[in-house]
């Protein structure tokens, strides 16, 4: 059976297999943030040869996942306050333009599924007791189906394939745990609803300031682990 991956691209080879068990790894913590990759050490790993894992490595690049400098090589990258703003300034501008998109674009059977996804997420007991808010990718998660939404092919090339991923890293290894659950869940169901009414307007608005919380919510954990 052929298994796709984030922007649909089919496994088709090797290297687009590595390329998705590294990604997710990286995304999750699972390879740390910051640590040097080792070629040798990650061809042997996932059992492929170097020009393999170097094909996978230069897509990991494209994400903003990995990056390679003179005299130092490929690294994974470090999550910082400074980059946090710099990639949250584009989040915000573009994910708001989308969810206005959005309110004039996604079909009625869209917004129902959306709202059946966020309804899931309340389910989930983590949520109901407000110790963390953690959406897979894709079409699991509430802000993807949104941009997915907007219609946009190029907005969505942005958000889903360059942008998308290094969004996910902060997400989820300084996500939202303890009032910022509850929170950030009545901000979804907000949106949900300014799309619905198709009030593109509100729904660009609440999206920015959405975004613009959980930015400082992960501003305020790199001020705390600064301090200790």
């Amino acid at each position: 059976m052929t298994q796709t991956f984030l922007n649909d691209t089919p496994i088709t080879t090797a290297s687009d297999q590595v390329f998705v068990d590294m990604r997710r790894e990286i995304v999750e913590g699972s390879i740390e943030q910051g640590s040097k990759i080792s070629e040798p050490e990650l061809a042997k790993r996932y059992g492929v040869s170097r020009a393999t894992l170097r094909e996978a490595l230069n897509r990991l690049e494209s994400c903003y996942l990995v990056e390679r400098k003179a005299n130092v090589g490929c690294r994974v990258v470090a999550l910082t306050a400074e980059r946090l703003i710099e990639v949250y300034q584009v989040r915000s501008s573009l994910e708001g333009l989308a969810c206005r998109l959005a309110a004039d674009n996604m079909e009625p059977e869209e917004v129902k599924g959306l709202k059946q996804l966020l309804n899931q997420h309340l389910q989930t007991q983590r949520v109901k007791e407000g110790e963390s808010y953690y959406q897979e990718a894709g079409d699991l998660d509430f802000h993807y189906r949104i941009i997915k939404g907007s219609k946009n092919a190029h907005l969505i090339h942005l958000l889903c394939n360059e942008l998308y991923q290094l969004i996910r890293m902060y997400r989820v290894q300084m996500g939202m745990v303890g009032p910022r659950v509850s929170k950030a869940f009545d901000e979804h169901l907000a949106i949900i609803n300014a799309i619905e009414n198709h009030d593109g307007e509100l729904a660009e608005m609440l999206m920015k300031r959405h975004i613009s919380a959980s930015q400082a919510n992960i501003q305020t954990k790199f001020n705390v682990c600064q301090s200790i």
